[in-house]
């Protein structure tokens, strides 16, 4: 097991170096405290001994920055922690657990098949071969959804792109400031649209496309990407630099892209 999970100080203070740096320099311990469940005491102790430690420092009573080295210290335990999730995942869970799947032809009980990922979607097939196999749990038709336990090996996913298209906010001329032409060849290129603000879905509207989604935009682009699907993000530009956070914090590559006319 890695380093950090061998103590509930580790990960207390891996929550707490996090907390600052989403939230630097007004720091409340408090809300700290709140969020991670443990007392205002502790966290103000455990400040004390990151302070000490260089990770984090302080230019005031409650504004605190995390440092150079505490942020190499997050992203290497980060970096740890989701390998050993990949491995729980990979190499415990998939031999416990169930998946469901669409056949790709008629399946019967119990029958060694194939898995592959495509659009998005888990298919299963007896004669598609890939580096994914796995056993039905039930019988299925063609187009059917069906469980499969007993998975081996790794599912092939196509390399996600990901385009995030700045827009203005109405004040600023909103969709009439859009370049369409622009978005429209963007749009062309991408099977999952994602819009966040009202000026973004009407931008949308002029070019006759409709997002597959609006709210949550940020969390189901992460989980389309991780699915194999490439997304174009439509964000006010308030809006951009949370976006592109949440990405670089799962490590996805992307293109900004200001679509402003001016």
């Amino acid at each position: 097991m890695i380093d950090i999970l061998q103590s509930k100080s580790g990960i207390t203070k891996f929550q707490i170096l996090t907390e600052v740096a989403a939230h630097q320099p007004n720091v409340r311990q408090k809300e700290i405290a709140e969020k991670i469940g443990v007392t205002p005491q502790a966290v103000s102790e455990y400040i004390k001994d990151l302070t000490a430690e260089g990770f984090i420092y302080s230019d005031g009573r409650v504004r605190y920055r995390i440092t150079k080295k505490g942020v190499e210290w997050v992203l290497e335990n980060a970096a740890d922690m989701k390998r050993y999730a990949n491995f729980v995942m990979s190499d415990i869970i998939s031999h416990v657990s169930t998946w469901t799947a669409i056949a790709d032809e008629d399946i019967e009980k119990g029958e060694n098949v194939y898995l592959q990922m495509r659009s998005g979607l888990l298919y299963v097939s007896k004669s598609i071969e890939t580096g994914a196999t796995g056993m039905t749990i039930s019988a299925a038709e063609k187009g059917d959804d069906v469980g499969v336990t007993n998975l081996l090996g790794m599912i092939d996913l196509e390399n996600a792109s990901i385009t995030v298209c700045k827009v203005p906010r109405s004040e600023r001329g909103g969709s009439r400031n859009v370049d369409l032409e622009r978005l429209q060849k963007l749009a062309s290129s991408k099977s999952y649209i994602a819009a966040i603000g009202v000026e973004s879905l009407v931008a949308l509207k002029k070019i006759d496309i409709v997002p597959d989604v609006m709210y949550g935009a940020k969390e189901s682009v992460v989980e389309a990407a991780f699915h194999g699907l490439s997304s174009l993000v439509l964000a006010i530009d308030e809006e951009v630099p949370q976006i592109m956070s949440r990405l670089e914090m799962e490590n996805l590559d992307y293109e900004l892209v200001d679509l402003n006319l001016q």
